[in-house]
């Protein structure tokens, strides 16, 4: 796993914060690898159905 370089001040309503922890508990993950893994399928997805996204290397 690499160094977050921008760290991202998530701002979530606190209800769907609260049924987030369930889902991750329910994973064994914590709420930020829930997330994480969230949104890699959601990356998959869209790339999966508008090509891959390139990313220059640092």
């Amino acid at each position: 796993m690499g160094v977050q370089i921008n760290p991202y001040p998530l701002r979530v309503e606190p209800e769907l914060m609260e049924k987030l922890r369930v889902v991750a508990r329910d994973h064994s993950r914590s709420v930020n690898k829930e997330i994480e893994m969230l949104v890699r399928e959601h990356i998959a997805a869209y790339e999966a159905e508008k090509g891959k996204i390139e990313v220059p290397a640092n």
